[in-house]
């Protein structure tokens, strides 16, 4: 058994996913840790290491995001080579694919500039990061509407006559389309707080709800390793 998970372990860490899935729980939690920090003590060594730790953690996942364009151009030609039977869910993917598209090349601009690897203003820089975050909000906008088709097509289904097989079937659906609105309900608050000028919303909020959406997709993942 234990052999089992250590391989299974291995599997998942080796899979760009389940790392950037790990380093995701690592960033996320460790906003709670400093908050946490801070509070006992507002001048804590130890929060600015903790601190010192998520920011090459936090670029590392945007570097491992650089390769993320190849498998969206090919979920895009899948896509058009099959598409769904449902008119209005193809409109939709359509229009995640469209905002992807966007949302990639201005995330990597943004931390090339960011880093200094490309000239930008500030401001400009700045800009192309929101507008990013922006799109990526868009993207969260539509799967709920996508998640929405799913739970009326899973009704559906439910109405039906079905085997054993199809029964457990169902049951796996059900438990993924849950996840996948937790994971989704806990990325819209990050979307809209990135894709605003000024936002009030704590740092303590984004480490609370990326972790949420962190450890639900670290879940997922692990389920399909």
């Amino acid at each position: 058994m234990v052999k089992v998970d250590l391989d299974k372990l291995c599997r998942f860490l080796n899979s760009v996913r389940g790392t950037d899935k790990a380093l995701m729980l690592v960033q996320y939690s460790s906003k709670i840790i400093i908050w946490h920090l801070q509070r006992l003590n507002k001048d804590s060594k130890l929060a600015v290491k903790v601190g010192n730790f998520s920011g090459p953690v936090s670029d590392f996942r945007i570097l491992l995001r650089y390769y993320g364009l190849l498998p969206l151009v090919q979920w895009i030609l899948y896509t058009e080579k099959n598409p769904s039977p449902n008119p209005l869910m193809q409109t939709i993917i359509r229009l995640q694919n469209v905002s992807n598209l966007i949302y990639y090349p201005l995330e990597h601009t943004y931390w090339l500039a960011l880093h200094k690897v490309i000239d930008l203003s500030d401001e400009t820089r700045d800009k192309i990061g929101m507008w990013s975050c922006r799109f990526w909000a868009l993207y969260v906008v539509l799967y709920f509407y996508q998640l929405y088709e799913e739970y009326k097509d899973l009704k559906r289904k439910e109405l039906k006559k079905l085997d054993d097989k199809q029964i457990k079937q169902l049951k796996d659906e059900k438990e993924n389309l849950v996840v996948n609105t937790v994971i989704n309900a806990a990325y819209f608050p990050l979307t809209v707080h990135w894709s605003l000028e000024k936002s009030s919303f704590p740092d303590i909020g984004v480490g609370i709800f990326g972790t949420i959406a962190s450890v639900f997709q670290i879940y997922a993942a692990w389920k399909s390793t």
